[in-house]
């Protein structure tokens, strides 16, 4: 078997996206320990992956169906908020996890030798888990309340590796940044809270005012693949110049990778 030999000097983005694949079996070992760990001692084991966004539907339903009672047309409001709700904390999850995980890894990145963007990327992977979890539980709920379900429903798997590439596009930056600046690990929790309000998640985008509405889906790539997921899901119209925002997502994810390997190679300096 021939040797390998690891130095410190920088490597072709393509000679390092392969070196990622050559570490598979660590990233499938780095999520089957993050599943144990997080249902392990737990009275409910894996139902919290279920428990937790129908608790967040209830709340949703109650407030804005019961009191402000939204206009969603054809479709029950319970589905239409739950098709946004399983992308936005798909994609909340990816950048919460991921964000923060060469701080949150440091014992491992001083152990062992291996290309350190595995770690927001198996992060991510990880999410997706809990996002077939709830996708299974919209489907429930699509023939609960007698919802028809579109046959272009098959392009999810197109959409969800979008909003997979938005949430690593978010983490890579914030981790380079991170490393260095601690300061930024409090910002996550803010953008993860309060960016849901800015993106069509349990509201119809037909309550924002018409000059706004298409800058939202210009600019929030989360706000596009949910209404692409509503619009394969349900048939409904779609705009597809929207997709316009994930071509800046692609730049930056690019951008992002080369910023990262930048600050791995001294990210002993930092960690």
């Amino acid at each position: 078997m021939p040797r390998k030999v690891i130095n410190n000097q920088p490597i072709g983005i393509v000679e390092y996206m392969k070196s990622v694949y050559q570490y598979r079996s660590l990233i499938l070992t780095l999520i089957k320990r993050d599943l144990k760990a997080k249902y392990a001692q737990t009275a409910l084991g894996i139902l919290w992956a279920v428990i937790q966004p129908l608790i967040a539907l209830v709340i949703f339903s109650v407030f804005f169906d019961g009191l402000i009672h939204l206009e969603t047309g054809d479709i029950a409001y319970p589905v239409f908020a739950f098709s946004g709700m399983i992308i936005w904390y798909y994609f909340s999850s990816t950048v919460r996890q991921s964000g923060n995980a060469l701080i949150s890894h440091q014992d491992l990145i001083k152990k062992v030798y291996f290309p350190k963007i595995i770690l927001p990327l198996y992060k991510a992977l990880v999410g997706l888990f809990e996002f077939g979890i709830a996708f299974l539980i919209f489907v429930g709920l699509a023939f609960l309340w007698k919802t028809e379900i579109h046959v272009s429903i098959l392009f999810i798997p197109l959409i969800i590796l979008l909003v997979t590439f938005t949430g690593l596009t978010i983490s890579l930056w914030l981790n380079a940044f991170t490393v260095k600046r601690r300061d930024f690990q409090h910002l996550i929790p803010y953008m993860v809270n309060y960016g849901i309000w800015l993106t069509p998640v349990f509201y119809p985008s037909t309550i924002i005012p018409a000059p706004y509405t298409e800058w939202i889906y210009y600019l929030n790539p989360v706000a596009t693949a949910i209404e692409m997921f509503r619009s394969a899901t349900f048939g409904t119209p779609f705009e597809w110049f929207y997709c316009i925002s994930f071509v800046g997502v692609f730049v930056f994810f690019i951008a992002g990778v080369y910023l990262f390997k930048k600050t791995e190679r001294n990210i002993a300096d930092y960690v």
